[in-house]
This record gives C-alpha cells, sequence and structure tokens, in this order.
C-alpha cells in the first residue's frame, strides 16, 4: 500500500487496515516459530506498511 492512496483514506479506513496488518503480522510470526513459513519476506513488507499507517496517522495527528 502506498502513503498517497493512504493519505487519501479516512482515519477510520487507516485505522481498520492497521488492525488487519497486525493480525497478519501475528499469525505470520507463528507461522515462522512452527517454521511453515512459505515467504518469510512478508513479514518485512507487513511491517514497512505498519510503518507507513503510523506514519499516516501521525500526519493526521490522530496517533496517541
Amino acid at each position: 500500500m502506498k502513503a498517497k492512496q493512504l493519505k487519501e483514506m479516512s482515519v477510520e479506513e487507516i485505522r481498520k487496515d492497521h488492525k488487519e496488518l497486525l493480525d497478519a503480522l501475528y499469525k505470520l510470526r507463528f507461522q515462522s516459530a512452527a517454521g511453515q513459513m512459505d515467504n518469510p519476506s512478508k513479514i518485512r513488507a507487513i511491517r514497512r506498511n505498519i510503518a507507513r499507517i503510523l506514519t499516516v496517522l501521525k500526519e493526521k495527528g490522530h496517533v496517541a
């Protein structure tokens, strides 16, 4: 997801995406620990998307 797309979204949509990415990261970490990971680069991509989301939320002034 690109930062430009995130900036056009509402805060509620961004927070929903953030929660979904956190859930996906949680599941991928368990897969990694169990040795069932297909593509280890997914964790890195999800972490970067989470960082983008937090950056956009901070720019909009909605991060506590």
